[in-house]
């Protein structure tokens, strides 16, 4: 491993919560996907099945960032565990309405609760925020992350795809449900390296939304969601019309390999200038790269395509969590984290939906368009956004003032001087 990754290791405990994450976070890329394959399987309907994902997803833009605000107050282990055991119960009745037939109605009231499913992604970037907040280190951090992330992505769509279409068609959305189990079981078995919580009158203020930047991030991230939404769909339906819908998870684990790769090239850069300027030409650049999606005529050549897009992806995706570490009070850095992942979970909703709809209409091809339009459309919410990425001088001053404050309290401490005796506490 590169030495950039391998420093990140170096504190006791950090091994261990990050492949927790790792399996926690795989349902990210296997449910909604899951259910595509799964309801398209049973009833051949790709509009009720983008429906059911889009509602999973738009349910989860409303409860996850209220999980994750307990979460900043209550700690992560007592939030957890009974907020998964809800998701995974709500996947279960769905899977079971689905292999008895039962009445639509029931369908989507499942699909609407397994949207508590809580955000592992933020909760692990929350804890290497809490060991590395101000240093070098947390960019590595959060660009690991992000390939963590991506390997989810390479790895779930191939799974979820395939064990429904050559087992039966819920096994896909089933062994989503084990993850997040396990995943949330382990995490929170991970006591020495979880953030502390915060009291009640640290949440008193605005909510993070109160943030511009913040808005300009979630809004940016629901376009890009909606790429997601419907590159997934899109992709699906395509190789079912060229005769190989198992193939399908293969394309699509092509598109998160290409992210992969330039998340872990980016993790080992040292970027100069502020988060704000990267984070738009990594949107400028996921925009066009969108494109080729209409040329394409086989499956080869989408591959192809896709994996040329997946490159913008990651270090997007890094560069964003770099901006809300700054843009967002350390009280509510989970639920502002959460907030980004809302605003991909509704486009995410919006692109399944669209592209479905695009699919039963028109065509496996036209659904790419939906993807094209929610490309352009994020490069337009984000260029007007620029200025509101840097928080204001006086915000930045109170942030620098309380990592004094939390250096010297550890220094006061006999911690050791600087950064290395405040990593040594925390990891002791």
């Amino acid at each position: 491993m590169p030495s950039p990754y391998r420093a990140i290791f170096a504190v006791p405990g950090t091994r261990a919560f990050s492949a927790a994450g790792l399996v926690g976070r795989m349902p990210l890329s296997m449910l909604s996907i899951g259910i595509v394959t799964m309801v398209s399987q049973v009833t051949g309907r790709y509009g009720l099945a983008g429906a059911l994902a889009a509602t999973t997803a738009v349910s989860g833009a409303v409860l996850a960032p209220q999980v994750s605000r307990l979460v900043d107050r209550f700690g992560q282990r007592r939030v957890l565990r009974p907020a998964a055991a809800v998701a995974v119960a709500a996947v279960t009745g769905m899977l079971l309405c689905v292999r008895l037939g039962a009445p639509q109605w029931t369908l989507f009231a499942f699909a609407a609760a397994a949207g508590c499913t809580p955000s592992v992604g933020a909760m692990v970037r929350a804890r290497w925020a809490a060991l590395y907040r101000g240093t070098p280190r947390l960019h590595a951090a959060y660009s690991f992350e992000s390939v963590v992330d991506e390997i989810c992505f390479i790895v779930g769509p191939v799974l979820s795809i395939g064990l429904c279409t050559v087992w039966f068609p819920e096994a896909g959305p089933l062994l989503a449900a084990v993850f997040l189990a396990v995943g949330v079981a382990l995490l929170t078995a991970q006591r020495s390296t979880e953030p502390p919580p915060h009291p009640v009158a640290h949440h008193r203020g605005p909510s993070p939304l109160h943030s511009g930047g913040l808005r300009v991030l979630v809004a940016v991230f629901a376009a890009t969601g909606a790429v997601f939404g419907a590159v997934d769909v899109a992709t699906v339906a395509w190789a079912e019309a060229a005769g190989h819908k198992t193939a399908a998870g293969p394309v699509l684990a092509v598109y998160a390999l290409g992210s992969c790769l330039s998340g872990v090239v980016f993790g080992l850069l040292s970027p100069r200038g502020h988060a704000s300027r990267r984070f738009l030409i990594g949107v400028a650049a996921m925009s066009v790269s969108m494109i080729p999606l209409l040329l394409v005529g086989n499956l080869p050549s989408l591959a192809v395509a896709l994996f040329v897009a997946g490159m913008s992806v990651s270090p997007t995706m890094v560069t964003t969590m770099a901006l809300v570490e700054e843009l967002v009070p350390r009280a509510r850095l989970t639920e502002g984290m959460t907030w980004t992942g809302t605003g991909l979970a509704v486009g995410v909703a919006i692109g399944s939906s669209a592209a479905g709809r695009a699919v039963d209409a028109v065509g496996a091809h036209a659904a790419f368009g939906v993807a094209v339009a929610a490309g352009a459309l994020a490069s337009v919410v984000a260029f007007p956004g620029y200025r509101r990425l840097r928080p204001a001088p006086e915000e930045g001053k109170a942030r620098a003032n309380e990592h004094q404050h939390h250096q010297d309290h550890h220094e006061d401490r006999g911690d050791g001087a600087g950064w290395d005796g405040t990593v040594a506490q925390l990891g002791g």
